[in-house]
């Protein structure tokens, strides 16, 4: 996948909406997907925790390493094992699940990494999403875009109800399963006259959801 293309700031966002999931407790943390580890930094000035983060890329995860504890630089399911055992309070997937090819199997592979009150919390965005809905439903299209949630670098694709059934297949309890960045449009409640209201979650761009083991 081509990430070289990305607009300036796809590796350094700072996501308050996702920071406000952080536990005050956490003591040690792991961003997947870190970038030049804008986020990540967040957490350790606010927690003084030591973090680590994964990032694909090399140049963001040069920058990245100026700022953690320890960054690994390549796929992330190439490190899970040198990640140890039962040691993250939190480990945060900010809109990287979408990104892989199996993340079933690298999220089973997480939870070992977990300490025994540990949780994942992840970003993931909604195919369901009104804009969504509008470009595959009305007009018919499903074409691969520079950005958004129809991302030429997306191998998967979500909604809240997939999401779900993820984590609990994968042996995982859900703390909280919430939409973020939810639209200012209008446009959803037109969309959901036929369906008597019941599909509301189009108004959310993404799911936040915090999850530890069963």
């Amino acid at each position: 996948m081509d990430y070289n293309n990305k607009a300036n700031d796809y590796f350094n966002h700072e996501r308050p909406e996702m920071l406000a999931f952080l536990p005050i407790t956490c003591k040690r943390a792991l961003d997947v997907g870190c970038g030049e580890g804008t986020f990540a930094l967040q957490i350790k000035n606010k927690l003084d925790a030591e973090v680590w983060g994964i990032e694909l890329m090399s140049e963001p995860g040069t920058e990245a390493k100026k700022h953690l504890d320890n960054v690994f630089v390549g796929p992330c399911e190439n490190f899970v094992d040198e990640l140890p055992e039962n040691f993250f309070d939190v480990i945060y997937c900010n809109d990287v699940l979408e990104h892989l090819v199996d993340p079933y199997t690298f999220l089973k592979n997480l939870k070992s990494k977990l300490s025994s009150s540990g949780v994942i919390i992840s970003s993931i965005p909604n195919i369901r999403y009104h804009d969504a809905f509008k470009k595959i439903i009305l007009q018919k299209k499903f074409e691969y875009e520079g950005h958004g949630i129809f991302d030429k670098t997306h191998m998967r694709f979500f909604t809240k109800s997939s999401i779900e059934k993820m984590y609990t297949d994968l042996g995982y309890e859900i703390i909280s399963h919430e939409g973020i960045n939810r639209t200012r449009s209008l446009k959803p409640y037109l969309y959901n006259i036929p369906f008597l209201f019941t599909a509301m979650d189009m108004f959310y761009l993404q799911y936040a959801t915090v999850v530890k083991r069963a």
